[in-house]
């Protein structure tokens, strides 16, 4: 699946490691986790796969978040995600578009 990063925080994670950003500086098993997180989503080849693997969590979003999915960093992050359906409906060939890393408690 193709990845997008609507933040420039979370490409800098993701290609580094850490961000220059102040707000956004994790621990370093939060950014462990989020790089897990991408590289699940980058390896599977529908969103329905996320299902199989329970430690993600892999739910779509309601109430004021309706739709947007996240899956699980960790117990207390999770990565928020739009989900892109190309323009010939092929739901095989996904593109998700990252959103932030929140909190799930907040």
């Amino acid at each position: 699946m193709k990845v997008e990063f609507e933040k420039k925080y979370l490409q800098e994670l993701y290609d580094t490691g850490k961000t220059t950003d102040k707000k956004h500086r994790y621990q370093p098993q939060v950014v462990n986790g989020y790089l897990k997180c991408v590289k699940y989503l980058v390896k599977v080849k529908r969103m329905e796969d996320l299902y199989l693997i329970n430690s993600l969590n892999y739910e779509k979003l309601k109430g004021d978040k309706k739709g947007l999915s996240s899956i699980r960093i960790n117990d207390q992050y999770r990565l928020e995600f739009r989900e892109i359906v190309n323009p010939n409906n092929i739901l095989e060939i996904g593109i998700c578009s990252l959103i932030d890393i929140t909190n799930h408690y907040k």
